[in-house]
């Protein structure tokens, strides 16, 4: 009789626990919505009155999650050149990164649309202005001798937070550039991969 009590309380144990498992893993995926891969693109479009000077895409894929306790990744692109640039007899030249850069991460919402948070950077070489190396003594016969040719880095940064569907197009900044008058406009587009 011990034996029989014993074997079903054994075999109660052993029944018991993948049903408490399978309860566990229920409740972990009831309600969250499975991650979406989106496929963003982002435009930097510089126009000089009726005139378009650049249009520059930037396409890359972003995993939106569903909006839980942790963080979502943020998808991150860098591209540029270092230039350099005279800082001085002493220290001579320092490198600048100048170029693009874009973070972005996105959130699922309960209304199939998206929730997007995008930090871009954009810096450009636009002329450059001379700059003395030493004080002459004298006034030289060529005014550039003794002169670096400085370029001069413009510079557009933003944060945007924002709500997008599949498919959608938005401009989401425009800007114009105090010195030269010039105007940057921002686009984005998302698609899901299916």
């Amino acid at each position: 009789m011990r034996k029989l009590r014993f074997a079903l309380a054994v075999l109660f144990a052993v029944s018991a626990v993948p049903l408490h498992l399978a309860a566990q893993d229920s409740t972990k995926t009831d309600g969250k919505k499975a991650p979406v891969t989106l496929k963003v693109q982002v435009t930097f479009a510089e126009t000089d009155g009726e005139k378009k000077l650049a249009n520059l895409p930037y396409m890359f894929f972003l995993k939106a999650v569903d909006n839980g306790p942790g963080p979502a990744a943020w998808a991150k692109m860098r591209i540029g050149s270092r230039v350099p640039v005279y800082v001085g007899k002493e220290n001579g030249m320092q490198y600048v990164d100048v170029g693009t850069s874009i973070d972005a991460r996105g959130f699922i919402r309960e209304d199939g649309r998206f929730d997007l948070s995008f930090s871009l950077e954009r810096s450009w070489l636009e002329g450059d202005v001379v700059v003395p190396i030493e004080k002459p003594s004298s006034p030289p016969s060529d005014p550039t001798t003794g002169h670096f040719r400085e370029p001069i880095i413009r510079q557009f940064k933003t944060e945007l937070p924002f709500t997008m569907r599949d498919g959608e197009t938005v401009q989401t900044t425009q800007a114009a550039d105090p010195l030269s008058g010039r105007v940057l406009t921002i686009t984005v587009t998302i698609n899901a991969v299916k």
